[in-house]
């Protein structure tokens, strides 16, 4: 039976009894609600139902389309409430692509909806650039990196393909309110680091501490980064783990005194230099100083990204590189985050100087972030990269290896042909500090009435900690709008584990490790495992990206700590490739909150959303 989604399905005692001292995402909440909490202030657990001010997508739009017309809708809600920004598949032009893009065009006009072809920019920064993000406002995404409008003071997050369409057609989406974090940063920034660095240190020092949660930026050293950098830090929340990152300093929406926060970090930015990820990997930083004595020859050099793509870093990467050339035997690819940002570094010098320096210019868009287009990594070749994702096979082979860093860091790496940095002076890194608190009011447990379902199947483990949806879905078939149920079953972790799409099996339950489904929020990660087969997947812990596609596509994805342990111990070696057993699991959907066991019960948010506008009489 398709229930509603109330807005408080928290199973707590409802109203509450007296006034409680709200997080920032809980001001957020609150005042975006589409309709009454019941309660106030809302508290992690709750599902609520929120109007965003803003919506962007994508070259997404097109598959967003599809899914707007399977909920019975043909007009969007609210048309000042999207924006469409061509981005990611700009390079390519053949017939299928441009007519794609032809299309999009036309429904947004159709639609009214602001529009903005394939070269304008890489939509972030174009919602940045056009004044849509403001402070103390919620602005969602299709897309992963919608956590860089917390730099701004505003909540930032990242919504699905299926969300997108919902909120065309209603002006609303279905949201968990999670866990806030509270990061304190001390001191200043040194000579020769950056906000990357930052964000490099933090995703290594505390991999699993924020996952699923809304960080608060905050403390006196906070103040001291510029705009730049908090766009960066913002940004790369998403590697992180987090649902959003937002710097509430100055912002006009604040924390109450004595909010409930899950933990405290406090970070000394005065401790912190040039660091550098990988390879493969976020959860490994080394100082440029200690990496630059292995002298790890590169191939490709990226100058790109909504992380590193502004004006400031090109100058600074100009500046490194002035009267210096790229390497032989290395080519450091270029694109600015956008149009604007390309005119203003053509005014300033900065890009003639990368030019005459031997860069590549690529057109303004995602294109190597993503794996799309010309300058991406063969095998056996070795990048490094300003961008915010080096997961195995992201921007090219599963063969190659790739390293991230800052501008300086590239730049200095492409002219040298080896990875090192423009200085060799190593600080002190910041060492762990992490206070964690009982929340006031935690979430409450579920509560399921009657006779609970079970799904049964073979168990298949899988335990590497931190599988990313490029494992899950390669960059190729994303926007492959044709791609077919077969392709999609096929690649399935074809860049970690090849055998794997050889031995699963319709009904298999897939039993995971931490961090699953990290990464990218692409939808297809979801449609991929289902294509195998695979009936249910229960994690160690699970991305929120990952959790909120599986429900909205009537997948059961479940979290179950202890169980993953257990086989960890038991499974040794299903930490590096698929363990296909002879037993067979069975799981309880009482594990599921209810929004996921009514998304479960209609087959996902369209139909969902379909018997509700049927309900409605729309």
């Amino acid at each position: 039976k398709v229930g509603d989604l109330t807005p408080n399905q928290s199973g707590r005692p409802d109203p509450y009894t007296r006034p409680m001292a709200r997080t920032f995402v809980e001001a957020i909440v609150a005042s975006h609600a589409a309709g009454g909490l019941g309660h106030s202030p809302p508290r992690p657990g709750d599902i609520v139902w929120l109007r965003p001010a803003k919506l962007m997508t994508h070259d997404n739009t097109s598959a967003i389309l599809a899914r707007f017309k399977s909920m019975g809708a043909t007009r969007v809600a609210a048309p000042e409430q999207c924006v469409v920004v061509l981005d990611h598949d700009v390079q390519n032009k053949t017939a299928s692509n441009l007519a794609k893009y032809a299309a999009i065009e036309a429904f947004a006009r159709e639609q009214k909806v602001e529009f903005h072809p394939a070269g304008t920019g890489i939509g972030h920064q174009v919602m940045i650039e056009r004044g849509h993000v403001r402070a103390g406002e919620l602005c969602v995404a299709a897309d992963s990196h919608a956590n860089m409008y917390g730099a701004l003071g505003a909540l930032g997050v990242a919504v699905s393909r299926s969300d997108a369409a919902g909120i065309w057609a209603s002006g609303m989406f279905w949201w968990e309110v999670p866990q806030s974090v509270r990061v304190v940063f001390e001191g200043r920034l040194p000579q020769g680091a950056t906000g990357k660095d930052v964000a490099l240190l933090l995703c290594a020092l505390y991999p699993d501490d924020v996952l699923g949660a809304v960080v608060e930026f905050d403390g006196p050293g906070g103040a001291t980064l510029a705009q730049d950098d908090r766009l960066t830090i913002s940004n790369l929340t998403t590697e992180w783990g987090a649902i959003a990152g937002v710097f509430i300093e100055g912002c006009a929406v604040q924390a109450d005194a004595g909010a409930s926060y899950a933990a405290t970090i406090t970070f000394d930015l005065a401790a912190v230099s040039a660091h550098v990820a990988g390879p493969d990997t976020l959860a490994r930083a080394v100082p440029v100083s200690v990496l630059a004595r292995e002298r790890i020859a590169i191939q490709k050099a990226y100058l790109v990204s909504c992380a590193n793509g502004r004006l400031s870093d090109l100058e600074t990467a100009a500046e490194l590189l002035r009267g210096r050339r790229v390497a032989p035997g290395v080519s450091l690819y270029l694109s600015a985050a956008s149009a604007a940002v390309q005119a203003e570094a053509e005014a300033s010098g900065a890009w003639s100087r990368l030019l005459a320096a031997g860069a590549i210019p690529l057109p303004s868009g995602c294109g190597p972030c993503i794996g799309l287009g010309a300058g991406l990594l063969e095998p056996g070749e070795t990048g490094i990269s300003a961008s915010n994702r080096n997961f195995k096979g992201r921007m090219g082979s599963s063969e190659a290896r790739c390293y991230l860093s800052s501008p300086a860091v590239v730049a200095t790496s492409a002219a040298a042909g080896f990875i090192c940095g423009p200085n060799a002076i190593a600080t002190t890194a910041p060492q762990r500090r992490i206070t964690r608190h009982a929340l006031a009011v935690p979430p409450s447990e579920v509560v399921t009435p009657g006779e609970p379902s079970r799904i049964t199947g073979r168990l298949v483990a899988f335990l590497a900690d931190g599988i990313d949806t490029d494992a899950l879905c390669p960059a190729r078939l994303v926007y492959a709008d044709g791609a077919s149920r077969d392709e999609l079953a096929r690649a399935l972790f074809g860049s970690i584990d090849p055998a794997f799409a050889g031995q699963v099996r319709p009904g298999d339950v897939l039993v995971c490790g931490a961090r699953f489904g990290i990464g990218s929020s692409r939808e297809q990660a979801v449609t991929a495992l289902m294509a195998a087969g695979i009936q249910a997947v229960v994690a160690e812990s699970l991305a929120p990206a990952f959790r909120r596609n599986a429900w909205n596509n009537g997948f059961p994805a479940i979290e179950h700590p202890a169980l993953v342990r257990a086989l960890r111990d038991r499974l040794p070696d299903a930490s590096r490739a698929a363990a296909f057993t002879n037993e067979s699991i069975t799981i309880e959907l009482a594990w599921l909150p209810p929004v996921a066991r009514d998304l479960i019960a209609a087959g996902g948010l369209d139909a969902f959303l379909r018997a509700r506008r049927a309900k409605d009489g729309d």
